[in-house]
């Protein structure tokens, strides 16, 4: 029997993997292979904290290979280029790959799908690997192409069978095939400073410890940013270290915190029916604006660097320069702040996270923006989050600003959310860049 290759793109485990089970399935060599994608590394170059992670992932994934008796095959070009060239060397008759619903991962499968067919190659692409649901799984009766109202979806997916994970390979047998190492994280360039990275192994552990106990104070400390109340599972999501199938059919969803945790896995497949359906909604309005974008470079750079003069803000944008991350109530702060009161282009605000986030995917991170600009699929488009009733509500002692601006630590309890009024010099701590009701 033949070789077959199987190539990782954002499904970087051994758990749960449709593409490597079907590999190993149907050949007695398997060549698990990733690709160095040049293309994308010239676009994503700018994003140090993805591409660290990313070197911590395929480090794990070869070592979760080689626990199997096979490695991880890496290389550095053109996608189709280094796979024909693969396909060739080991005379394969298939490559597996999960399937991807950006504009990107479309285009990588049909120029892989052209250049194998021409050499007598099959391109199987595996759904479920991404996604708990798979897009398009979940359509609305009107026949649309997908919800773009997230209740009846959710509705809708809580209802839709799921495959049950998948087991991992006993043994993974790799033919002789030359590999180049994998990069290290320095390679990169630097990045957040308190970054925190993993892959496969890391995940699971991670997994099992949020699945032990925290999960079930999900709903109350979801919102809490001080609480670190969040799973902090994205980064492994996105990665596709952890399967989303794997994470939700092992979540107990008769547990109130549960049952919130499991809503948000469905936000995210969500999203990614939404851009499966409309994949330009990555770069366009799903809906016109209702007023035009401001042009404000001045308030932009403060709210990069967390100096807009409004602590709940700014310590969320602080955290994400320090540790590439921040919890999602913070986010939508944010973005609020940026899009609803700046009235800068969320444009803007997406390329800035995609920037540090370790998380950002194309389809949260995209759509969650003009949920919150009022572009997307918000029901109530003209919201807006005064960051000081923000303060109040989910940071009433100011914690959660005390940790992320020590120039403002000195400053007690509630105070610390007003600092003009607590005699904080201009030195230290900017004043508001606007005004808001409550100041």
């Amino acid at each position: 029997m033949a070789a077959t290759i199987v190539l990782f793109t954002r499904d970087l485990r051994v758990h749960d993997n449709p593409a490597l089970t079907a590999a190993c399935r149907e050949a007695d060599q398997v060549v698990p292979m990733f690709v160095l994608d040049a293309d994308l590394l010239a676009r994503v170059g700018r994003a140090p904290n993805r591409l660290r992670f990313l070197s911590s992932a395929l480090r794990e994934l070869d070592d979760e290979l080689e626990g199997r008796g096979g490695r991880l095959v890496v290389r550095h070009g053109r996608v189709a280029d280094e796979i024909q060239r693969t396909v060739v060397e080991v005379g394969a008759d298939t490559v597996h790959i999960a399937t991807d619903v950006t504009h990107y991962g479309r285009r990588r499968e049909r120029i892989l799908r052209e250049r194998l067919s021409a050499i007598g190659c099959s391109l199987r692409g595996h759904g479920g690997s991404i996604t708990a649901v798979e897009p398009g799984a979940v359509r609305p009766d009107t026949g649309r192409g997908h919800y773009a109202v997230f209740t009846p979806y959710f509705r809708r997916w809580l209802d839709t069978p799921m495959r049950r994970p998948l087991t991992p390979p006993v043994t993974v047998r790799v033919p002789d095939v030359a590999s180049e190492p994998i990069p290290d994280a320095a390679d990169f360039g630097s990045g957040s400073p308190q970054l925190a990275v993993g892959g496969e192994t890391t995940g699971r552990k991670l997994l099992e410890w949020w699945l032990s106990g925290p999960v079930t104070q999900y709903a109350q400390d979801k919102d809490v940013p001080a609480a670190d109340g969040t799973s902090g599972l994205s980064p492994y999501l996105h990665f596709g270290c952890l399967s989303a199938a794997e994470v939700v059919s092992r979540t107990d969803a008769s547990d109130p915190g549960g049952l919130a945790f499991i809503r948000q896995l469905a936000w995210r497949d969500f999203y990614h029916q939404v851009l499966a359906d409309e994949p330009r909604a990555a770069f366009a309005d799903y809906k016109p604006a209702l007023r035009p974008w401001r042009s404000d470079s001045h308030a932009v750079a403060a709210w990069r660097s967390g100096l807009t003069g409004y602590p709940m803000v700014d310590a969320g944008m602080r955290q994400l320069l320090l540790q590439g991350w921040m919890p999602g109530r913070a986010r939508l702060i944010a973005a609020s702040f940026l899009v609803k009161t700046l009235r800068v282009d969320w444009r803007i605000g997406a390329e800035h996270f995609e920037r540090w986030l370790v998380d950002a995917d194309i389809a949260n991170n995209r759509l969650n923006w003009q949920w919150m600009a009022g572009t997307g699929t918000d029901t109530h488009s003209s919201r807006v989050l005064n960051p000081l009733r923000q303060a109040e509500r989910f940071d009433p002692h100011g914690e959660y600003v005390r940790r992320w601006l020590p120039e403002l630590a000195h400053v007690p309890g509630a105070e610390i959310h007003r600092p003009w009024r607590a005699g904080v010099p201009a030195k230290d701590y900017p004043p508001p860049i606007v005004e808001f009701n409550g100041m």
